[in-house]
Parts: C-alpha cells; structure tokens; sequence
C-alpha cells in the first residue's frame, strides 16, 4: 500500500481546504496589483439595499471607505467624474438567527450574517473589469452575560473590562454585544469585498 495519498484524495484536500478558508472569510494579503495599474482614484457609488434593515447600505458605506483608504492604494473622489474606477453594489441580505437557548428556551446566543454583492467599472473604458455576487461576512454575538467571552475581539474593543459584564443587565448585555459583533462584521464585510476586488477573484 503506497504511503502517499491518491490524485484524487489530494485534490479532495486541497478543494475542501479552500472552501474551508474561503468560509472563514480568509484572505490573502490584497496589495492592490490586479487592479489596472494606471487607476489611481476611485468613487464608491451609494450601495443600493435590498435587505428590510434600513441604512444599513449606508452604514456599509462608511467600513468599504475606510478600507480602501486603509490599503493607500486608491484615492476616493467625490464625483465618478474624476474617478479613474467605479465600485458599486447592493446589500443583499442580512440575518440574526438565534443559535443558543437557556433552559426557558429564551436566546443566549445569535449568529449574525452579511450578504452583499459589488462591481468595479473602469470609467475610461466604460467596462465592468470585476463582480462578485456573494461576499459575505459574520459574527456570533451572546447577548446574555453567561455567554459573554471576555477575551474574544467582539468584547475588547468595548469600553467594558471583564468585571464590568457582570453589572449589566441582559438588555444592556445584548445592546452592546450586538452593536460590537455588527461594528466586526461589517469590518469583515469591506475587508473582504476589499480582498475580492484587488485581488480579481
């Protein structure tokens, strides 16, 4: 019996492997060098909103910007005039499903997901160069104080310290959980959408 695995066992690995990173919502480093070389500038269009949250395309608006001035790559203008690219897209959908119970069957825990797609159009040539139509993101986020983690990302960027959880009341607890776990999803989200588009896939 040969000790190295099959052709087919090994493209299995290598397949299940890259839908597992691309689940996680794991990129490589986008460092910008598929986008045409001579674009400089770029106008993010208002996301269209296809969800019943209301804003939550403009809300996006502000992660998608400050993650493409993070990269330093492009510059964003005011007006698709004096832009050399185009990004626009829609947010497709978004959920908060709870996935924990306590013994009341009352909700400790809930999962909240992010769909949106996007386009990036060369204003010179009038041709879309790249879309996507499912980028995503999530968070789970415990909205009761028992099932609070006060070592993960979600917890630490609050203002709070780990004995502070304890003083506040489930409503308070789920008020602020929640409103972090969204703040790192849609970090997550432009990160993403970010990683796509530079990176043309």
């Amino acid at each position: 019996m040969s000790r190295y695995p099959s052709p087919s066992r090994l493209l299995g690995f290598v397949i299940g492997a890259g839908l597992f990173l691309s689940g996680c919502g794991y990129h490589f480093a986008a460092s910008g060098d598929v986008l045409p070389a001579s674009a400089q500038t770029i106008y993010v269009a208002r996301f269209t909103n296809s969800t019943r949250v209301t804003g939550i395309n403009d809300e996006f608006m502000r992660y998608i910007k400050d993650e493409i001035d993070l990269h330093k790559r492009l510059k964003i203008v005011d007006s698709p005039d004096a832009a050399d690219l185009e990004l626009s897209g829609d947010v497709r959908f978004t959920t908060q499903t709870p996935t924990n119970f306590n013994s009341a069957l009352e909700p400790t825990q809930y999962n909240q997901s992010i769909v949106a797609s996007a386009s990036l159009r060369d204003m010179h040539d009038k041709k879309t160069i790249w879309t996507t139509h499912n980028v995503s993101a999530g968070e789970r986020t415990p909205v009761v104080a028992q099932t609070t983690v006060t070592t993960t990302p979600t917890f630490l960027q609050q203002n709070l310290r780990s004995n502070d959880i304890a003083n506040l009341t489930d409503i308070q607890t789920a008020q602020s959980e929640t409103s972090a776990s969204r703040d790192l999803m849609m970090q997550l989200l432009a990160r993403n959408l970010y990683a796509q588009m530079a990176e043309g896939f």
